[in-house]
C-alpha cells in the first residue's frame, strides 16, 4: 500500500500531466514524426530520419514548448475552468500556482537550450512561439476571432518548423496543413460555445457571448464547408495512398457534424461535436501510416 505522503506525490503527478494534457503531446510528437516519416522525407532511409538528432530535438522543444503553453494558459483560466470544467480544475489545483510558474519558466529555458544546438533560426522560432502563446493566453484570447485564429495557428506551429526543417514545400503539405488548421479553428469555436458560462463570468468577448450562438454556429458550418474543400482535393488530385480512406470518413464525419451543427443548443451537445473534431484529428495522425502501409518495412533495411 501506498503511504499517504506517497500518494499525494502520485496525485500532484497526475494533477501536472493533467495540467499539460500529457496525452495531447504525446500525440503531437507521434504526429510530428509520422509527418516526418511519410510525407516530409518520403525518400529518405526511416533509420535516417528517426535517429536525426536534430529533428529529436525540434520535436523535444516543440513538446516543451506545448506543455508550457498549457500551464500558462491554465494559470489564466484557472477562475474559468471553475466554472466550465469543475472536476478536471480540482484535479489542477492539487499543484499550486506558483509551482505551476516556476514549472513554466523551466520548460521554456530548456525548449530554448534543445533549440541552440540546431542553430540561431531554431532559437529565434522557439523564443518567438513562446511570446506567441504567452501574449495569447495573456491578452489575445479574450478578443473574439482574432484569438481563436491565433490559437490555430500556434497548434499547427510544431508542424511548420518540422517542414521547414526538411524544407519540403510541395503543394500536397499546404493542402494537409489547410485541412488541419480548418479543423481546429472550427474546433475553437466550438469550445467557445462550450464555454460560455465561465467566459462570461470573466468577461471574455467571444463570438457567441457577443453576437449570439446562431451566428458563432454559422461561422462554425462555414469552416466545415470549407474543410472539405481540401479533404476532397487529397482524396480526387494528390496521391496519399489508402489515406483516401481516412478523408472519405472526414467527409462523412463532418456531414454528419452539420447536422448536428444545426441541432445543438445546449454545452452536452457542444462537447460532442468537440469529440467529433477531435477523433477526426487523432485519427488523421495514425492515418498517415495509411499512405503507404508497406513504406516503413520497405525503408528499415
Amino acid at each position: 500500500m501506498l503511504s499517504r505522503r506517497n500518494k499525494l506525490l502520485l496525485f500532484k503527478l497526475l494533477s501536472l500531466f493533467s495540467v499539460v494534457r500529457g496525452y495531447n503531446i504525446l500525440v503531437i510528437t507521434l504526429a510530428q514524426y509520422l509527418t516526418s516519416i511519410y510525407i516530409l522525407s518520403p525518400n529518405l532511409p526511416l533509420r535516417e530520419v528517426v535517429l536525426d538528432f536534430n529533428l529529436f530535438l525540434i520535436v523535444t522543444a516543440s513538446a516543451l514548448v506545448i506543455a508550457s503553453g498549457y500551464i500558462i494558459n491554465n494559470f489564466y483560466d484557472a477562475e474559468k475552468d471553475l466554472i466550465n470544467k469543475p472536476t478536471k480544475s480540482m484535479l489542477d489545483r492539487l499543484v499550486s500556482q506558483r509551482f505551476k510558474l516556476t514549472t513554466y519558466f523551466i520548460l521554456n529555458f530548456l525548449a530554448v537550450f534543445a533549440a541552440s544546438y540546431i542553430s540561431f533560426r531554431a532559437v529565434f522560432f522557439f523564443s518567438a512561439y513562446i511570446f506567441g502563446i504567452w501574449i495569447y493566453s495573456h491578452k489575445l484570447k479574450r478578443i473574439p476571432f482574432l484569438g481563436n485564429l491565433v490559437s490555430a495557428t500556434l497548434a499547427i506551429a510544431p508542424f511548420f518548423v518540422v517542414f521547414v526543417y526538411y524544407r519540403n514545400f510541395e503543394t500536397v503539405i499546404f493542402v494537409h496543413a489547410l485541412f488541419l488548421f480548418l479543423l481546429i479553428l472550427a474546433r475553437e469555436l466550438i469550445k467557445d460555445l462550450e464555454n460560455m458560462a465561465g467566459d462570461m463570468a470573466q468577461n471574455y468577448k467571444t463570438i457567441p457571448i457577443l453576437y449570439g450562438p446562431k451566428v458563432s454556429k454559422f461561422l462554425i458550418g462555414l469552416l466545415i464547408f470549407l474543410t472539405l474543400i481540401p479533404a476532397l482535393l487529397l482524396i480526387k488530385i494528390f496521391d496519399v495512398g489508402y489515406m483516401y480512406l481516412y478523408f472519405w470518413m472526414c467527409v462523412a464525419l463532418l456531414g454528419l457534424f452539420i447536422i448536428l451543427l444545426a441541432k445543438a443548443s445546449s454545452k452536452k451537445h457542444y462537447v460532442w461535436l468537440h469529440n467529433i473534431l477531435k477523433f477526426i484529428i487523432v485519427a488523421g495522425v495514425f492515418s498517415i501510416l495509411l499512405i503507404d502501409v508497406d513504406l516503413v518495412l520497405n525503408r528499415i533495411l
